[in-house]
C-alpha cells in the first residue's frame, strides 16, 4: 500500500492491515456488520438488499453481494419504487430499528425510487438506497442515460434525489466510503434526522478497488436513544395542562416508535384525558371510555366534536399534517393551548405549540408524575360530554354499516368483516385512496392488531411492496399480514405478487374494487368541480370524446391468479367472509377482491380541508361550489404561541 493510499485511508502505520476490495464489496461487507441497538434489544440494522440489477449494478453491487454477501439475501423487486416501499414496511415492522438496502441501475431504474424515498422521508422512516450513477470518468461522454446538463456538468439524473433525502452523497473515490457509510448508519438510526438514505455510485466507482483499513469492518452497534427533555419544558407542559378544562390528547406514530402506547393509556386513565388519532397513530391510543377513534378530515363525528372544544391540546410525537388538523381549523376553542411532545424540534414547534422535545415514552411518564402530584382532573361534566360524543360516532358508523336497497355490498361493510376477524396477531398495511377514511373513521382498534398507515406521502403503489417488506421483517410470526386496497392502487403496483411468491412469503391483499378512483369524484363535486371527471375507469365514448362510455371491466382475481397468488372475486358478504376464511388456510400469497358499490362512502363530518379550486369558471355549479369552499376557509385560524401560565 502506498504512503498516498494509506493517508488517504487515514492509516497512521502504513504496515496496519488493511483490505483490498472494490467499493461494492467494501459496503456489502461493512453493511454485514453493522447493529442497532433499541432498549437492549440488538439486531442487524441492514440484513439484506432488494435490487433489480441492470448495467449500472449487475457487476458492480451484484457482484459484491454474490461473492461476498454472508447471511445477507438478495430480494429481486419487480420495480424500483416497490423495493424502497418493501424497506419501508420492513422498517415499520422494525420499529424503525432495522431496515432494507435498495439498489437499482442507473437512469431509470434509479429515478424510479424518487417516489420511495419521498415516502420514507415524509413518514419519518430510515431506508437505505444505492441509486448507480453514471460513469466518473467520463471518458466515454455521453454514456447510457446521462441527463448531460449544459452548464453543471457533475449533475446526473440522482440529483433528484436531494430534496427528498435526509442524506445525500456521490462516492467519486472509494476512500469516501469511510466517512459516508458511518455517517449513513447515524443518520438511519436517528429518531430525528432518520428518513431516506441516499448513496450514489458511478459505475465504473463501484468496481474500483482499495486498500480499506481492516478496522473499518470492526462490528459496530449504533444505539437508538431515548432523550430525556429538559426541566424547563416538562414543568412548562404541566403548568399548562393543569390549567385546563377539556384537554385532549393527539396520539401519533411516535407513540408507537417510542413504544408509549402503555405509558399513554395509563397516563389517559389517570387523568382522565380523551385520546384521538392520526393516521400513524392510528391503534397506538387506548380503547374504550376514553378512545374517540381518528382526527380530522377522516376522522370521527365525536373525535372531531370534542377536538373542537378542547382548551388544551396535547400532541404525542405527531407531524400535525393537514389532513388531521382539518387544515388548521378542527381546534376551535378561542384560547386553546398546544403541547407538542416530539423527539425533533422541527416537529415539537408547529402551529405555536409549547415544545417538549424528547423521547414520547419518557415524556409522558414525567408528566404523568408531575400532574400526580397536584392531583390533576377535568372538568367535572367532561366524562359526560365524551360519553355523549362517542354515542354520535356510534350512531353514524350504524348507520354506515347498513345494508342499503338496491345497492351492492359497501366498502364499509367489507373493512367491518376484516375488523372483526383479524386479531393482535396480524397487522394491517394500507396507504392511500377511499380505504383511508374506512379505516381512519371506523376501525375499531380493541382487536389489537397493528395498523400501519402510509399517509404522510399517502403513495398509491406502496400498500403491497410494504405489506411484503413487513412480512419479511416478521417471519417467525405467526400472524397474518393484510393489506387493503382499491383497484387503482391494485393496478399501479401489483408485481410485488411475484416476488412474494419467489420468496414463499404470505400475504393477503384485499381489493376494494369498485371500478376507479372513486374517492376522487366527490371532491371534484363539493369543491367547484361540479361534476366528475377523469376518476372513473370507464371507456373513451366515441360521440362526446370524453372518458364516459361503458364500464372496463378488469377480472383482478384473474390477473392476480396469474402471478402465483390464489385468488377470489366476491360480490357479496357472505362470498367475502367465505374468501376471507378459505385465505388464511393458503401457504401462499392471496387476493381477495371485493366488488363494492362504487359510490358508497362513509358519511361526512363537516371536518373543512383546504385545496386548490377554480376562483373563476362560466359554470355557475362551479361558482357555487368555489363559493362554499372560500367560506369554509373563515375557519382556518392561526395558533398563537403556547406558554407556560408562570410565563404570561
Amino acid at each position: 500500500m502506498s504512503s498516498t493510499a494509506a493517508a488517504v485511508a487515514g492509516i497512521g502505520d502504513p504496515k496496519a492491515p488493511v483490505r483490498r476490495r472494490t467499493v461494492a464489496q467494501a459496503i456489502i461487507e461493512y453493511l454485514q456488520v453493522q447493529y442497532s441497538e433499541l432498549d437492549g434489544e440488538r439486531r442487524r440494522l441492514i440484513p439484506g438488499m432488494y435490487g433489480i440489477f441492470g448495467h449500472g449494478n449487475s457487476v458492480g453491487l451484484a457482484q459484491g453481494i454474490d461473492e461476498y454477501g454472508v447471511d445477507f439475501p438478495h430480494y429481486p423487486g419487480k420495480n424500483e419504487q416497490n423495493m424502497v416501499h418493501a424497506a419501508i414496511g420492513f422498517a415499520k415492522a422494525s420499529n424503525r430499528a432495522a431496515t432494507l438496502a435498495c439498489t437499482a441501475s442507473a437512469g431509470p431504474g434509479s429515478t424510479n425510487m424518487v417516489s420511495g424515498a419521498a415516502t420514507a422521508t415524509t413518514n419519518r422512516l430510515p431506508v437505505l438506497l444505492f441509486p448507480a450513477d453514471i460513469i466518473n470518468n467520463r471518458f466515454g461522454d455521453p454514456v447510457l442515460q446521462q441527463i448531460e446538463h449544459p452548464i453543471e456538468r457533475d449533475i446526473s439524473a440522482n440529483d433528484c434525489f436531494r430534496p427528498v433525502s435526509r442524506y445525500f452523497d456521490r462516492i467519486t473515490h472509494p476512500g469516501q466510503l469511510l466517512s459516508t457509510l458511518p455517517e449513513a448508519m447515524r443518520v438511519l438510526t436517528d429518531p430525528v434526522d432518520t428518513g431516506a438514505v441516499v448513496v450514489c455510485l458511478p459505475q465504473d466507482i463501484q468496481g474500483a478497488e482499495f486498500d480499506f483499513p481492516e478496522a473499518f469492518f470492526t462490528p459496530r452497534v449504533w444505539h437508538i436513544r431515548r432523550r430525556s427533555a429538559v426541566e424547563e419544558e416538562l414543568a412548562g407542559a404541566a403548568e399548562i395542562i393543569a390549567a385546563s378544562q377539556r384537554p385532549i390528547i393527539v396520539a401519533g406514530g411516535g407513540v408507537r416508535y417510542s413504544s408509549a402506547q402503555k405509558a399513554l393509556a395509563e397516563f389517559s386513565d389517570r387523568f382522565s384525558i380523551p385520546v384521538v388519532e392520526t393516521y400513524a397513530g392510528k391503534g397506538a391510543g387506548p380503547v374504550g371510555a376514553l378512545g374517540l377513534g381518528g382526527l380530522g378530515v377522516t376522522g370521527t363525528v365525536g373525535g372531531n366534536q370534542i377536538a373542537g372544544e378542547a382548551d388544551c391540546v396535547i400532541t404525542v410525537g405527531t407531524r400535525l399534517q393537514d389532513f388531521v388538523t382539518a387544515s388548521h381549523s378542527v381546534f376551535r376553542h378561542p384560547d386553546v393551548q398546544i403541547v407538542n411532545l416530539n423527539v425533533g424540534t422541527f416537529d415539537a414547534h408547529k402551529m405555536g405549540s409549547f415544545p417538549v422535545i424528547g423521547d414520547a415514552k419518557r415524556s409522558l411518564l414525567s408528566l404523568h408524575e408531575r400532574l400526580a402530584d397536584v392531583d390533576f382532573a377535568p372538568i367535572g361534566s367532561y366524562a359526560d360530554e365524551i360519553a355523549a360524543a362517542q354515542e354520535e360516532t356510534r350512531k353514524v358508523r350504524e348507520h354506515d354499516l347498513q345494508d342499503f336497497q338496491d345497492e351492492k355490498m359497501s366498502q364499509a361493510q367489507v373493512i367491518d368483516v376484516l375488523n372483526q376477524r383479524i386479531t393482535a396477531q396480524d397487522a394491517l398495511v394500507l396507504g392511500s385512496g377511499g380505504v383511508v377514511e374506512g379505516i381512519h373513521k371506523a376501525w375499531d382498534p380493541s382487536n389489537g392488531a397493528e395498523i400501519h398507515f402510509e399517509y404522510a406521502n399517502s403513495c398509491m403503489g406502496h400498500e403491497i411492496p410494504a405489506g411484503l417488506g413487513y412480512r419479511l421483517a416478521q417471519q417467525n410470526s405467526d400472524g397474518e399480514v393484510y393489506v387493503l386496497i382499491g383497484d387503482g392502487t391494485y393496478f399501479m403496483q401489483p408485481t410485488e405478487l411475484v416476488t412474494a411468491v419467489q420468496e414463499n412469503q404470505k400475504i393477503i391483499v384485499i381489493v376494494v374494487d369498485n371500478r376507479g378512483h372513486q374517492c376522487i369524484w366527490p371532491l371534484q363535486a363539493a369543491k367547484g368541480g361540479g361534476q366528475e371527471f377523469g376518476t372513473q375507469l370507464r371507456e373513451r365514448n366515441a360521440v362526446s370524446g370524453r372518458l364516459d362510455g361503458p364500464i372496463v371491466d378488469v377480472d383482478i382475481a384473474a390477473n392476480a391468479a396469474s402471478m402465483g397468488a390464489a385468488a377470489w372475486s366476491t360480490d357479496t358478504i357472505e362470498e367475502f367472509t367465505a374468501a376471507l376464511e378459505e385465505a388464511q388456510a393458503v401457504s401462499g400469497p392471496a387476493v381477495i377482491v371485493a366488488n363494492i358499490e362504487p359510490f358508497r362512502y362513509l358519511s361526512g363530518n363537516g371536518a373543512f380541508w383546504d385545496v386548490g379550486v377554480p376562483l373563476t369558471s362560466q359554470r355557475e355549479v362551479t361558482r357555487e361550489g368555489v363559493a362554499k369552499h372560500v367560506a369554509g376557509r373563515e375557519r382556518q385560524r392561526y395558533y398563537g404561541v403556547t406558554v407556560a401560565p408562570s410565563e404570561r
